[in-house]
This record gives C-alpha cells, sequence and structure tokens, in this order.
C-alpha cells in the first residue's frame, strides 16, 4: 500500500506474503510506475533478501520489520538493508545457554530446506561446537518431512531443534505423533513467532486431529526475539505495550490468536516509527544543503546516503522495546523463552546476549517431572565370573594343592624304599610340583575387576600364563620323559646283544636334562612374549540391552579378557607345540602298553595320565576359545580341566604306591630287607623278574657251550670222512675176488675202523664187529 507522511516522502510496503516471484512483479511495476519510491518495506526473509539484493541498483534504502534470516546480516550483499527483527542467530545464543543449563551435550536438527534455516543452523553448528555440544544427527526436507522424522527416531535423536515455517511445523508434527516422538524422553526447540493455536488450525495437508496434534506438541519449548516490551512504559508513540496490543485486537476482530503474522505486529509498528524519525532527521539535515526529500530520484545518492544514516543512528523506545540497530543493520533484543505447558504457552525466562544473563522463572514444567537425558543413558556392567561358580572351584583346587603336597612328602619321605625307587621318585617329585602350580593357576583364571583393580590386572594375566605353562610342562613333561625313555628301550629291534643290554641301562641325567629342555623352551617362550607383547587388560563390548523397568537406560555388557596384539600368534605357539606333545605322549602310551621292566615300574599308570590329561587338553582348548564370550563357561571349562587332570594324575600315580606300601608293610630299604630275612624277597614280581633274567641268562651260556661242541664235531667228521675214503682206497688193493666172485673179508680185529666200515660185504657184518670204543668216542 502507499502511505504519505507530512514531509510529503512516498515509501512502498509490500504485502507480507512470502512469495518472492510475486514480490519480483510487484516490484518491478511500482519502480516503473510513478510516484518515485524512496524506502522499501519487504515483510518476510525470502522476499527481503531478493528486494534488498536489488535496492542499492536504484539507491533505495530497505526496512523490514518480519525478516529473521542471518544471510541478510552480510553488508557486502545488503548494503541498504534494516530490519526491526532481530537475526534469526539471536536464538542461538538463548538456546546454547538452555542446553547448558539442562546439561545437554547431544542435540539433533530438522530444517526446512530455505536459506534462513539453513544459515540459521550453520551459526547454531558453530555456536554448539564452541560450547562443547555436538549436533550428532542433522536432517532437512524440502516438503514432506516423513523421512527426516523417521531417521530422527532410527538415531535415537532426543533433543531436538525444528526450524521450519508454521505450515511445516504441522506435517513435522503430525508425523512426530505417528512415530512416537514425543513424551517424556524428548524436547522440541522451535521458532516462537508462530501464532499460539497454530497446532489447532485445520489443515488438510495432514492427516492428524486436533487432539493428535495437541499431544505431539506439549512440552515444546520456543525462544522467539521479545517483540513486546516486557515493561509497562510509555515510548515515543506514548502507548504501553499493553495498550498498543489491546488495540491491534479490538482491531482484528474475535480471533487475533489465529492470524498469522500478529507478534511481529509490534515490530511492525516500531518500524514505521524508525522510518519516520529517520525520514524527520534526513530532512532536517538535507535542509542544512538546501536539499528537499522530493529532490531524491533512482540516480542521486547523496539523499540515500543521508537516509540510511539517520536510521543507522535511531533509537527511540517503542512498543517492541528499545529500538536499536548494529554494523549489519539488525535489531538488538532479548528473548523470550516460552514452554507449552497443557496446550498454552508459558513465560519461563528471558536472556540478554549482549550482557549474557538469563532471568528464569523457574516455572518449567517436564512430563517425567525432570529434564530428560540428551540420549539413551548406557550403564557399563561388567560381566564377571559367578562367585559360586569360583568359590566351588576354588575349594576342588585348594584340595588339589593340599594332596599334591600330601604325594610330595610321602614321595620324598618313602624315596629309600626300593619299589619307590624303582618308580624314579624324583621324576614323580617334578610331576607333583607341576600339579600343584597348574592348580595354583586357577585362583588367578578366575579373578576379575570384582576383586582387583584395573592397575592389578596385567599381574594377574601374567600369573596365569606362566602358572599353567610351567605347572603343565612339569607335570606333563616328566610322565613323557619316562614314556618316551621306555618306547627307546623297549621297542628297538635290534639283534645284538651288547647294544639291547645298553639300551636298557637307565641314565637318569637324561631323563632330568629332557624334562629340563622341556622347562626351558617354556620359560624362553613365555618370557619374549612377556617382553615384545605383554598381556594386558582389554574390553569386550556386547550389544546394548534394555531392561524393563527403565525404558530410558541401556545396559552395555562388558568383559575383560587378557590379550596382546598378536594374541592368536602367541596362542598358535603355544597350542601348536603343547599339541604336538600330547599326540606324541598318546602314541607313545599306547606302544609301551605291554612293556614290563623294573627300571620304571609305573609307566601303565604314567600312561592312563598321560591318556585322560591329554584328551581333556586337546578337547578343553578349543572349547574355551568358542566360549571365550562366556565368562562362566569358559572359567568352567578351562578350571575344571586343569582340577581333574591334577586330581587324575596324583591319584594314578601316587594312591597305588600308598596303598601297596600299607598294606603289604614295604616300608624298608632294599639294604634293611636283606639284613632282615637274609635274602631278598621272592614272592613279588620284581624278584620274579631278576630270577628269570638270571636263568635266561645261565641257559644262554649253556647254548653258547653247546654250540661250541657241536663245532668241534663237525671238525671231527670232517677229518674222519677224509681218512675213510684213503682207507677204501687200500682195500681195493688187498682184497681178491674167490670162486663164487665175492670178497674175501680181510678184516681182522685191530685193523682202523674205516676198513670194517668200507670191507665189501660190511653191511653183513655185526655192530660187534667193529671197536665199540671208536664208534663211542664220535657220538660221545
Amino acid at each position: 500500500m502507499y502511505c504519505r507522511s507530512w514531509l510529503t516522502q512516498c515509501l512502498l510496503l509490500l504485502s507480507p506474503q512470502c512469495d518472492p516471484g510475486q514480490a519480483t512483479r510487484h516490484l518491478y511495476e511500482l519502480l516503473y510506475n510513478d510516484p518515485i519510491k524512496i524506502m522499501l518495506m519487504p515483510g518476510c526473509s525470502s522476499v527481503s533478501t531478493l528486494v534488498a539484493e536489488a535496492a542499492r541498483m536504484w539507491h533505495l534504502i530497505v526496512l523490514s520489520y518480519g525478516s529473521s534470516s542471518p544471510a541478510l546480516s552480510n553488508r557486502q550483499r545488503f548494503p541498504t538493508f534494516f530490519r526491526t527483527h532481530p537475526s534469526a542467530t539471536l536464538h542461538n545464543p538463548t538456546r546454547v545457554q538452555l542446553f547448558k543449563k539442562w546439561g545437554w551435550t547431544k542435540i539433533a536438527t530438522i530444517q526446512q530446506t530455505t536459506e534462513v534455516f539453513t544459515s540459521t543452523l550453520d551459526d547454531l553448528e558453530e555456536r554448539v561446537k564452541e560450547a562443547g555440544i555436538e549436533i550428532t544427527f542433522r536432517q532437512s526436507f524440502f516438503s514432506d518431512p516423513t523421512v527426516p522424522v523417521k531417521n530422527l527416531k532410527r538415531q535415537d535423536a532426543r533433543i531436538i531443534v525444528g526450524l521450519f515455517y508454521e505450515t511445516e511445523a504441522r506435517k513435522v508434527f503430525c508425523e512426530v505423533y505417528k512415530e512416537r516422538l514425543f513424551g517424556k524422553k524428548y524436547v522440541w526447540f522451535l521458532i516462537g513467532w508462530y501464532a499460539d493455536n497454530w497446532f489447532k488450525t485445520p489443515d488438510p495437508a495432514i492427516n492428524c486431529t486436533v487432539e493428535e496434534m495437541t499431544w505431539a506438541v506439549e512440552g515444546h519449548v520456543t525462544t522467539e526475539i521479545v517483540m513486546l516490551n516486557p515493561e509497562n512504559t510509555r515510548g515515543i508513540s506514548n502507548m504501553t505495550s499493553q495498550e498498543f496490543m489491546d488495540k491491534l485486537q479490538k482491531r482484528l476482530g474475535k480471533d487475533p490468536e489465529g492470524v498469522g503474522g500478529l507478534q511481529e505486529a509490534p515490530l511492525a509498528y516500531d518500524a514505521i516509527w524508525a522510518l519516520a524519525l529517520a525520514l524527520n532527521k534526513t530532512a532536517y539535515e538535507l535542509s542544512k544543503k538546501g536539499l528537499r526529500l522530493e529532490d531524491f530520484n533512482y540516480n542521486n545518492d547523496n539523499i540515500s546516503r543521508e537516509i540510511y544514516k539517520a536510521m543507522n543512528s535511531s533509537s527511540f523506545d517503542g512498543v517492541s522495546g528499545h529500538v536499536v540497530f548494529d554494523a549489519s543493520g539488525s535489531r538488538m533484543a532479548w528473548t523470550l523463552i516460552e514452554q507449552l505447558q497443557g496446550g498454552l504457552y508459558k513465560k519461563i525466562g528471558y536472556y540478554d546476549s549482549t550482557k549474557d544473563n538469563l532471568s528464569w522463572y523457574n516455572n518449567d514444567k517436564w512430563i517425567g517431572g525432570s529434564p530428560p537425558a540428551d540420549h539413551t543413558k548406557v550403564t557399563i556392567t561388567f560381566r564377571y565370573v559367578s562367585q559360586k561358580l569360583f568359590i566351588s572351584v576354588s575349594v576342588l583346587a585348594g584340595l588339589g594343592i593340599l594332596l599334591g603336597f600330601v604325594c610330595l612328602s610321602f614321595n620324598i619321605y618313602n624315596s629309600h624304599v626300593r619299589y619307590i625307587q624303582n618308580s624314579q621318585p624324583h621324576l614323580n617329585d617334578v610331576t607333583a610340583a607341576g600339579c600343584i602350580l597348574a592348580l595354583a593357576a586357577v585362583f588367578p583364571l578366575g579373578l576379575d575387576g570384582h576383586h582387583i583393580k584395573t592397575w592389578h590386572f596385567p599381574l594377574v594375566c601374567q600369573a596365569r600364563l606362566w602358572l599353567l605353562g610351567l605347572g603343565f610342562s612339569l607335570a606333563y613333561g616328566s610322565m613323557f620323559t619316562k614314556i618316551w625313555w621306555i618306547h627307546t628301550a623297549f621297542t628297538k629291534k635290534d639283534d645284538k646283544k651288547e647294544r639291547r643290554k645298553q639300551s636298557q641301562t637307565l641314565e637318569p641325567w637324561k631323563l632330568y636334562s629332557t624334562v629340563g629342555l622341556l622347562l626351558g623352551l617354556d620359560v624362553i617362550t613365555f618370557g619374549i612374549w612377556q617382553i615384545v607383547d605383554p598381556l594386558q587388560r582389554i574390553i569386550e563390548e556386547f550389544t546394548k540391552e534394555e531392561p524393563r523397568e527403565d525404558l530410558d537406560v541401556l545396559i552395555l555388557p562388558q568383559l575383560e579378557h587378557c590379550s596382546s596384539v598378536k594374541m592368536n600368534t602367541w596362542l598358535g605357539i603355544v597350542y601348536g607345540s603343547k599339541g604336538l606333545l600330547l599326540l606324541l605322549g598318546i602314541f607313545l602310551a599306547y606302544e609301551t602298553k605291554s612293556v614290563s621292566t623294573e627300571k620304571i615300574n609305573d609307566h601303565r599308570a604314567v600312561g592312563m595320565a598321560i591318556y585322560n590329561v591329554a584328551v581333556l587338553c586337546l578337547i578343553t582348548a578349543p572349547v574355551t576359545m568358542i566360549l571365550s564370550s562366556q565368562q562362566d563357561a569358559s572359567f568352567a571349562f578351562s578350571s575344571l580341566a586343569i582340577v581333574f587332570s591334577a586330581y587324575i594324575t596324583l591319584v594314578v600315580l601316587f594312591v597305588p604306591k600308598m596303598r601297596r606300601l600299607i598294606t603289604r608293610g614295604e616300608w624298608q630299604s632294599e639294604q634293611q630287607d636283606t639284613l632282615k630275612t637274609g635274602s631278598s624277597t621272592n614272592n613279588n614280581e620284581e624278584e620274579k623278574s631278576r630270577l628269570l633274567e638270571r636263568e635266561n641268562q645261565e641257559l644262554g651260556r649253556i647254548i653258547a657251550e653247546k654250540e661250541e661242541r657241536v663245532m668241534e664235531l663237525r671238525q671231527q667228521l670232517r677229518s674222519r670222512r677224509k681218512q675213510s675214503v684213503t682207507a677204501r682206497e687200500n682195500c681195493s688193493d688187498n682184497h681178491y675176488p674167490n670162486s663164487s666172485g665175492a670178497v674175501s673179508s680181510l678184516y681182522q680185529p685191530g685193523l682202523p675202523l674205516a676198513r670194517c666200515l668200507v670191507a665189501e660185504g660190511g653191511d653183513k657184518l655185526g655192530r660187534n664187529s667193529c671197536d665199540g670204543s671208536r664208534v663211542h668216542l664220535l657220538y660221545k
């Protein structure tokens, strides 16, 4: 509309409808039609942006009463622009102050894709970053907010800043109701210049009822520039703010709350006063130069500069409060903070950003009784080993350690007994000590954050490794050494007597060196592991769990582990070497199951222990790796495998010895037993074995002598055959045939035996015809 003041100055007041296209058309129509316009007064930000950027081409001053876009504060782009409506960025310091007050550090945003809201949000992002607050999720939409609202729900947004116009706000909150994104867990921050009943206004673009919209918007907070002076003082118009609103509402009629832009009315009223005062001051300054406002034209910028100076220096009290412009032409003002309570907006405070002063009424209300959390609270809960399980296994391990010391003491005390001596008691001592160490590893294996401090955990990890590793090497290594020696001594296929006899000679230092070698390899491996890549405490996190009693809290289960950077490599080395040793032990125990030797009289018991230990270890190792995330199952499998292995080993190796010595009374040493009985005991298997061995040696000696005698007789037989051939030749020369053709016997007593045997017709001779003494010598 047009108006002419007492200064006869023309101006243009554009329609407040936010349609940049229509505004452009009207702008050019008015500029190119008389009379000449000296000032433009657009309404909303989108129209002001277009008008203010073009106005400088005609040297026109632009004064807006309803533009809040932060982009309009750019003096290079909009050099002649002023506004009585503060910049939208003035909301951001207030929002940041509220975030701090309620202890929120994470927020989310949803905006309509227009320049005013985008630039406002960019400014907010910079301010919250400086305050240590994070924008975790940022969404935007053009006309349909369905997907962005669903995304807010999926991302668990709690504190949400919404930047959109009133028509789009109804669409947003209809979707908010559908997604249940309201209630005690959520807080929405909106722009405060909507009409008070904006959510009750019928809108064909949404399919939500008024009741549903009322539920969805309940409790939201608005920040709005103070557009009505809160103090009931008279300003330059000689009206108080309340008198102004009474006159305005009377002019609007019955339902003033439903009129769009009602809250900006005081700003528009003060904009007219700012214009009038600026023109009045400009006319006064021009009169000093002999000029008038009527002399203004679109090519003369002298008058335009005077108007700019007058507008820039404006300072007066209006119905909206004190009116003053900053260097960018924006109004400086307080911020009003309101909250929708029971369907009505309640003032809960003011904020003066120039002085960083928050005036608070302490009348804010929350559905849950207190401000909600800015995100779902995550409570970290460590999973610890069941105390009942730990105590039970610890008792078993403690009893096993006690049993180990009993067996060790028994073996040392009775080491002089021949039966104990023949079982290699020193190796059995090592086995008992290894079982004690392995059982001691059960205690650190069950220790976790429930019992120890965080900085103690690496020490516990090392204790687990060293106790279990060295215990295995001592216990299993000593048993493996026995089986290895027996297999080497008694499964050789060697027919040579001396080498077989030497192989059966037991040299104790070889047994001890084998155990020492296995132990040394473990010490070197574990030492390198500890130095290069030590075990540390790591945390395994599981899927968050939601408790039934509180929907606003999630439980994050965590589990402590002992691990290192290259844990899999080290486990591969240790498990690979131990696994091969276990498999080889099973093979050797099977190969020597039928061997009986006096040197190691308990090797069958050792073989049985090896079977049990190997099976338990080969099953438990992969199972515990699979169940590593289940603390109770992992601890139960590993600890019970250790306990059972140790128990089986101790019982199999030592209990039979105890029973034998107790039931048979064989408590004396071999020398004491000989002095008491006069001879060694021959009612046991060892004595029988020695007797059989001596008898076998005697029979071997007799067989060797007989073989020598047979060789001598064979040599005599060969010499006799030579003599018989010579005698036969002599017989053929001294015998003549008789008349009947028969050869006459020339044998006489005293002739050599050979002649008797080869004489013709000798087969008819009687046994007494030969010298019996010679025949006897032949078969002696």
